[in-house]
């Protein structure tokens, strides 16, 4: 558990030095890297808590109470580096949420789906939020949302590598038994890809991670 809250510490940290670095910027897209920041990097928790076995009564009320404090922060704006978008959104409070229920669901019997839903998130709509108001391309409008078309491929890419290494890790371990084959996964990518389009409110923070980690398990 010590592992995990240093790194936290760390990510939080970070986080408020970027926040301060770029809190006068021009572009509304820079001034959203200290939240990008700690979305991509909550993501190594569930890899941190599964090589030190952080037991299910400690990794379930710990991230209920992550989800307690980051809606506290979204109504109160304590740490404006996590939550301060400008816009409506839900986005963080969903996301630990989502890490809430998957760690209900799986943990501790079944890691993988769990990194699955929340790597897929944290890395592939992670990047995209970084990467896809930065480089001009084709855009669209999913219910009053932007959407572009270098954000849309740097999340299926994304997705698709996360997949990936998950498996090699598994097979390295001797729990190939345990991934989804390989076509499998430009399935689940591919749905990754599609539910994360829908992104009103930041209910893809939801969506995203509990689809993935559900078409892992149903396709192992």
């Amino acid at each position: 558990m010590a592992a995990v809250a240093g790194w936290l510490a760390l990510l939080a940290a970070t986080a408020v030095a970027v926040r301060r670095r770029w809190n006068g910027a021009a572009s509304p897209a820079r001034r959203e890297w200290s939240r990008k920041l700690v979305h991509i990097g909550s993501g190594a928790v569930v890899p941190i808590a599964w090589a030190t076995g952080i037991h299910r009564l400690i990794a379930l009320p710990a991230a209920a109470a992550i989800t307690v404090v980051a809606a506290l922060n979204h109504r109160l704006r304590l740490l404006p580096a996590v939550e301060d978008v400008g816009r409506a959104s839900y986005g963080t409070v969903a996301y630990g949420a989502s890490i809430t229920l998957l760690l209900w669901q799986y943990w501790p019997q079944q890691p993988a789906p769990v990194a699955a839903g929340v790597l897929v998130m944290a890395l592939g709509d992670g990047l995209a939020g970084l990467l896809g108001p930065l480089l001009a391309s084709p855009s669209w409008q999913v219910l009053g949302q932007r959407r572009s078309l270098v954000g849309t491929a740097v999340m299926a890419g994304a997705s698709l590598l996360v997949l990936v290494l998950l498996r090699l890790a598994l097979m390295a371990l001797g729990l190939e038994q345990a991934a989804p084959p390989w076509p499998a996964l430009l399935a689940i990518a591919a749905s990754a890809t599609l539910l994360e389009q829908v992104a009103i409110g930041g209910i893809d923070n939801l969506s995203v991670p509990l689809g993935v980690a559900w078409l892992w398990q149903q396709l192992s």
